[in-house]
């Protein structure tokens, strides 16, 4: 009996083998119908392992959830996380710019490319006067004094040179730290 019972599970095996044949089920097809409680299962380990235990957002109701459907909400948060800019009407886009434009100036160096970016400014500013605009919000806008503007830029530029000899003159009056420097340190204290 004991030689019959091998004999038998090998039979069955051919037999299951001969059906899906018959039937055109291939492991691959077996392996698919499978899946989804395959994927089941995974979730139910990386649960109990806590995996998912400090994810943020946990416990915090999903923004925009009750809010009446917006077709473009995928466009809206793609412009919110890539910072896109330049996608505004002209108008609006001209008093972005114009609200950053001190800043924009505060990193340049030289007074002849302070002027050029005043006077590009000036340029779209006029564009758009003089470029039909329907159904657009109202250009308000003014031009840029380039004189001023300069004047402006030189004063906050002395300052800021001002305010850093200021932080280095009190750098140079403190005692120098004992902690050794980091060259020396990977070095073991040779200099």
């Amino acid at each position: 009996m004991s030689q019959q019972q091998p004999h038998s599970e090998i039979q069955r095996a051919r037999d299951e083998a001969e059906r899906r044949k018959r039937s055109q089920e291939s492991p691959a097809a077996a392996r698919i119908a499978n899946q989804a409680s395959w994927v089941d299962e995974q979730l139910r380990v990386a649960m109990a392992r806590g995996d998912f235990d400090d994810l943020p957002g946990a416990g915090k109701p999903i923004e925009d959830l009750g809010e009446q459907h917006d077709p473009d909400w995928w466009v809206k948060k793609l412009v919110e996380r890539e910072q896109i800019t330049g996608v505004l009407p002209p108008s609006l886009q001209l008093r972005k710019d114009d609200a950053l434009l001190d800043r924009e100036l505060d990193r340049l160096t030289v007074e002849a490319e302070v002027r050029r970016v005043v006077g590009e400014f000036n340029e779209r500013v006029l564009r758009a006067r003089y470029t039909v605009q329907d159904n657009q919000p109202p250009l308000v806008t003014q031009l840029r004094d380039v004189e001023a503007t300069v004047q402006a830029w030189a004063q906050r530029r002395a300052l800021r040179l001002e305010e850093a000899r200021a932080r280095v003159r009190e750098g140079a009056a403190t005692p120098p730290s004992s902690r050794p420097r980091w060259w020396r340190r990977r070095r073991g204290g040779q200099a």
